[in-house]
């Protein structure tokens, strides 16, 4: 595990800079405007306090398609890229003006035409026309959307290291499981194998319990011990050099030998055959959605699949944004998340979740654990 704050690998930041300045001109942008924490990590390579919750937006990063200069709010250099000097940080300000005085003095924003912002603010809707009084302000973000949906081989690499952890951590859990033991037990062994593995970030800390026999989408209340027969879902998720993996599998306590559990895998079987073939490039996202139709399983209320990445990666693919996953279509080198859940009363539900990368070929899982042990 590191012990100092170290920025993104140089390839991994060169990489993604291009693709949004790409983009930039793809869109027709001079300048980007970034808050959310995600868009500035991309495009800065600087790891920032990770937290699960937004926050209001400052202009944390600007890039500058003319010069491919980046710009960021940071209060210090730890962390910061060489390639990003120290005459390009700006610091925190409780005066809204010195943050106009800020931007306005970045080489290559007093001749932007269209600047783009990921987020806006009522303060910063007044405060950017005054940095960029040249400018036409717009939407930025489906700018950094399309650059992010499309993983580099070096983004890649880095949701590998951090689904080899999950899936670890997964697995020492996993050997934990007997009769008697209880969530909490389980969930401690997890989140402390993965603090083993270098990563201290969980994505999620809700990492086991035993599914419901009497409800589709309940947990089992409290912190009930498992007992012959339960199925107990796990699932695994870290964030490691800004990359969320995660993984989910469902295992049964003494190993659930019975004809409910045998027909109740074999569904799910079904049902994520029927996913991963739907994984194709060109397809519409919607024919995830359709998977389990065609499976005659009812839509779970958790996405069906997302964007694996730095987080918030497009797309997302649930039954509620029915239209919005008939418009979007799945490309080569989209990461996602996909998600097959089943569920039987009295027997209870197995939950599967998979790294899926989208490539020319077809789909490719990115995790090396089956989907379901024999």
């Amino acid at each position: 595990m590191a012990t100092e704050v170290l920025p993104d690998d140089r390839a991994l930041r060169v990489g993604r800079r291009e693709r949004a300045l790409a983009h930039m001109t793809a869109h027709d942008l001079d300048v980007l405007v970034l808050g959310r924490e995600a868009n500035v990590r991309y495009v800065t390579g600087t790891p920032g306090l990770w937290t699960a919750g937004t926050r209001p937006f400052a202009p944390a990063a600007v890039l500058v398609r003319a010069t491919g200069a980046v710009h960021a709010l940071m209060t210090w250099d730890e962390g910061v890229p060489d390639d990003i000097p120290r005459t390009h940080l700006y610091g925190l300000t409780w005066n809204p003006m010195n943050w106009v005085t800020a931007l306005k003095d970045i080489e290559g924003t007093a001749q932007a035409r269209r600047v783009g912002t990921d987020t806006i603010s009522p303060l910063f809707l007044q405060l950017l026309p005054m940095a960029f009084p040249a400018a036409e302000l717009v939407d930025g973000e489906p700018a950094m959307r399309a650059a992010r949906r499309v993983k580099t081989a070096d983004e890649l690499a880095a949701l590998r290291q951090a689904l080899a952890v999950a899936e670890d951590s997964l697995a020492k859990a996993v050997a934990e499981l007997r009769p008697g033991v209880t969530e909490r037990h389980l969930s401690g062994v997890l989140l402390e194998a993965a603090a083993a593995g270098g990563v201290s970030t969980p994505a999620t800390q809700e990492v086991a319990w035993v599914t419901s026999r009497e409800h589709p989408w309940r947990k089992v209340r409290g912190d009930a011990p498992a007992g012959p027969g339960d199925l107990v879902a796990f699932t695994s998720g870290v964030v490691a050099r800004g990359y969320i993996g995660e993984v989910a599998r469902t295992r049964a306590v003494d190993g659930g030998d019975t004809a409910g559990t045998r027909a109740l895998y074999r569904r799910a079987d079904e049902l994520w055959s029927l996913l991963l073939d739907a994984c194709r490039p060109g397809a519409q996202a919607s024919d995830l959605l359709a998977a389990y139709d065609t499976a005659g399983e009812p839509l779970p209320p958790m996405p069906v699949a997302r964007g694996l990445g730095l987080g918030f990666d497009p797309p997302v693919v649930t039954a509620g944004l029915p239209l919005t996953a008939t418009e979007e279509r799945l490309e080569p080198g989209m990461a996602l998340a996909v998600t097959g859940y089943v569920w039987q009363e009295g027997v209870g539900a197995v939950l599967v979740r998979e790294a899926v990368l989208i490539t020319a070929d077809g789909p490719e899982p990115l995790t090396s654990s089956p989907v379901r042990t024999p």
